[in-house]
């Protein structure tokens, strides 16, 4: 149990010896889901802040980091400014026209991930192939579209709704009568909260994201290449939760890389993006069909990355953000993140939480917090506690020579842990062996 722990390994603000002249860091978060990179940064020996808008994740990261009420009465402080979400483009693309070191979005990146359509168009304005797709803002004039044009679609919320993962439909019927029936569901229940939204062709292949940072001039290689896992039970059964999981490995600019992202180049310079940048795609016979963006950090893709990765963290925002080239330094063979959660996730309960998960203990059966990732976790009488109120709680990770060797680790870490109600899927990594046979046989990887 946690006794077993040294006074340093438990007490996360004694874990860090901060040198002399370390970077000041400021973490500005929508919901905090960034604890986990400030908190490494801050072992790493810099100087950290954190600041989260959200009300409810207020106390995620207790007892990790310092955290302040106002982001902008530090931001002269700050090093370096970390944004982890889109929403402040704007506010970024300002503050780097004052001179300072900012990574995160873009009014125009923003848009990218926000506006789907847009997404869709600046990919096609430089080359790459996408998907037939139409948008909407009228559910009765979507259904009327699906009768005239009986086929499969997949049902995509745009805008804030979005960032619901549960909204998201995949149709199965070739008549699209379940994708009307979703339709006529949404209208009903949802009407007031989607606002615009998104039909778009059903493509069958392997599911695969690219991505890589950029230094606001070039990507900075090795690129990532993973593989995520969203729905909520093994063998992707249930709702949409964001991701419960993903495999992934760095790598030299491959064909995927090369036929989508990197075309992207140009125009991520042009509007002064900085970070980190990731394409999902759905790859074919046919070719690779980009899906979304996502413009900023993922999650649990950044925890799993610091798995994977050997270079300071502190180092790489530092230099990137001042449009430096970096040579970044990854682990061969593969990284695997299983996310551990408790009850309401993926819904929005906050009396759930307070009912089944709320104050909980993570306890460890052995004295080891190797590849431990922290989410919605706090530090308090030198124990972890569960934290916020949406039941997000930890990021499993693992590194391996072989997709077999990493799977075992992870699973092993993940039995160490002790969290009441805690669930998690079993099967990360498993489709590695089908998914990379098609990939190399279509020649993409």
């Amino acid at each position: 149990m946690n006794r077993n722990f040294s006074k340093n390994e438990l007490d996360p603000l004694k874990d860090a010896q901060l040198k002399q002249n370390a970077r000041k860091f400021l973490f500005v978060t929508d919901e905090a889901l960034a604890i986990d990179l400030a908190w490494e940064i801050r072992k790493e020996g810099c100087e950290v802040k954190f600041y989260t808008q959200s009300k409810s994740e207020k106390d995620v990261g207790d007892g990790f980091v310092e955290k302040v009420d106002d982001w902008e009465k530090h931001k002269e402080w700050a090093d370096v400014i970390v944004f982890d979400d889109i929403g402040f483009g704007e506010t970024a693309d300002k503050l780097r026209k004052e001179g300072k070191i900012v990574i995160g979005g873009s009014i125009y990146t923003d848009r990218l991930e926000y506006d789907r359509e847009f997404g869709q168009e600046e990919l096609k304005a430089v080359g790459v192939q996408v998907l037939s797709s139409w948008n909407f803002t009228n559910f009765d004039e979507a259904i009327k579209f699906v009768q005239k044009n009986p086929a499969r679609y997949v049902l995509k919320p745009s805008g804030k709704a979005q960032n619901e993962k549960e909204l998201l439909f995949v149709g199965k019927e070739e008549s699209g009568e379940d994708i009307i029936i979703m339709l006529e569901h949404y209208k009903k229940s949802w009407s007031k909260f989607i606002k615009t939204f998104q039909l778009q062709e059903f493509a069958s292949g392997v599911e695969v994201a690219v991505g890589a940072f950029f230094n606001g001039k070039e990507f900075v290689t090795p690129i990532n290449i993973n593989f995520e896992h969203k729905r909520m039970f093994p063998g992707d059964i249930g709702p949409s939760t964001g991701e419960m999981g993903t495999f992934m490995y760095w790598t030299s600019p491959n064909k995927i890389f090369e036929m989508t992202l990197k075309k992207m180049k140009e125009k991520l310079a042009s509007s002064g993006y900085v970070g980190y940048i990731d394409l999902n795609c759905i790859a074919n016979t046919r070719g690779v069909y980009p899906l979304e963006f996502t413009s900023r950090f993922g999650y649990p893709t950044i925890n799993i990355q610091m798995e994977g990765v050997f270079s300071r963290w502190s180092d790489l925002f530092y230099e990137i953000g001042k449009g430096n080239d970096f040579d970044l330094k990854t682990k061969k063979g593969y990284q695997i993140g299983v996310v551990v959660a408790v009850p309401p996730f993926p819904f929005d309960d906050p009396k759930a939480f307070e009912r089944y998960s709320k104050e909980a203990t993570v306890i460890f059966k052995k004295p080891d917090i190797t590849g431990v990732h922290i989410c919605e976790v706090k530090y308090v009488n030198e124990e972890w506690v569960l934290a916020g109120q949406s039941g997000y709680s930890l990021v499993i990770t693992a590194t391996g020579l072989t997709m077999e060797n990493t799977r075992d680790t992870v699973y092993d870490r993940v039995k160490n842990i002790i969290i009441p109600n805690l669930f998690y899927r079993t099967d990360i990594g498993l489709r590695w062996i089908n998914d990379s046979d098609l990939l190399r046989v279509w020649e993409y990887i």
